[in-house]
């Protein structure tokens, strides 16, 4: 069995020379520094133990313009005399594809002759074989990127408030529909109406903070999904968060307690396509005097 083994050893260094002077480039074979010399020290003293197996890689162009194929190559002990376990990888081709390549590699070289050294073998049929698989790979990407179609949601809340007065309370409106990047307006007054429109989980965060500790006379009134495969800025009805004051019908005493013009208001809404939220919001039909 030693002698067999010292004899595919040294068909195997003959082998990995004759590759070395055909892809002499840097980069082309990929092969540890030692991995021959421990294959040399064996055949000079057998009665050690046996060196590890010879791998190493080979890199190869396919196609117009090059397409980088790497063909990994393991060699046991008594390679030629049993088959090399080869792999061929590469970025361009999907998974599906890889496997399809390495069975077609796998019964290229097991119809070869027995004892017959075949890496360079296997690298040519990957040379000649790889190309229809990398077609195959681009119109597969091209197809896919053309079937799927990433969307986005617009989401709008319209929000109901008793009254909206405080400065503090109205800075704090402001200044989270800025940080969330929403856009939408804020009715100040009695009632008090807010709307913001953007991501949903912005959205969302806007509606925890403002609500928080014990806001008791507010409520989210309505809301409204838009979904596009555009940007979500192309659906936006504002396109900043405005500060929205109409006349108020009177002013009683300190508090400012004064009630908004509603008919402003509702042409306000007809003018951003939004004159059905009226009707959600104060359960009544808005009519605009002529």
């Amino acid at each position: 069995m030693a002698v067999a083994v010292k004899d595919c050893l040294e068909l195997q260094l003959l082998e990995v020379e004759m590759l070395l002077s055909m892809f002499p480039k840097k980069g082309e074979i990929n092969l540890d520094e030692d991995a021959v010399p421990s294959v040399q020290r064996y055949l000079r003293n057998t009665d050690g133990g046996l060196p590890p197996q010879l791998e190493y890689s080979i890199a190869i162009d396919v196609g117009e313009p090059k397409v980088k194929v790497e063909l990994q190559v393991l060699l046991p002990h008594t390679y030629p005399h049993v088959a090399p376990q080869l792999f061929a990888r590469s970025d361009a081709l999907h998974r599906q594809q890889q496997l399809q390549l390495n069975t077609g590699l796998a019964s290229h070289i097991s119809s070869l002759d027995s004892g017959e050294v075949c890496v360079y073998e296997a690298v040519q049929w990957v040379k000649d074989n790889t190309l229809p698989y990398l077609e195959n790979s681009k119109i597969s990407s091209e197809s896919a990127s053309k079937e799927v179609v990433v969307k986005e949601t617009l989401h709008r809340m319209w929000i109901y408030s008793h009254h909206i007065y405080r400065q503090e309370l109205r800075k704090k409106i402001f200044d989270c529909a800025k940080k969330l990047s929403l856009t939408g307006f804020c009715l100040t007054g009695k009632p008090g109406v807010i709307c913001v429109e953007g991501l949903r989980e912005n959205c969302e965060e806007f509606w925890r903070v403002i609500r928080y500790p014990n806001w008791k006379h507010i409520s989210c009134k309505h809301v409204e999904n838009i979904e596009t495969e555009k940007s979500i800025d192309t659906v936006r009805l504002f396109r900043a968060f405005e500060d929205l004051q109409f006349q108020a019908h009177g002013d009683y005493g300190l508090r400012n307690d004064y009630h908004m013009d509603l008919g402003q208001f509702l042409e306000f809404l007809k003018q951003h396509q939004s004159g059905h939220i009226f009707q959600i919001l104060f359960g009544v039909e808005g009519k605009l005097s002529d």
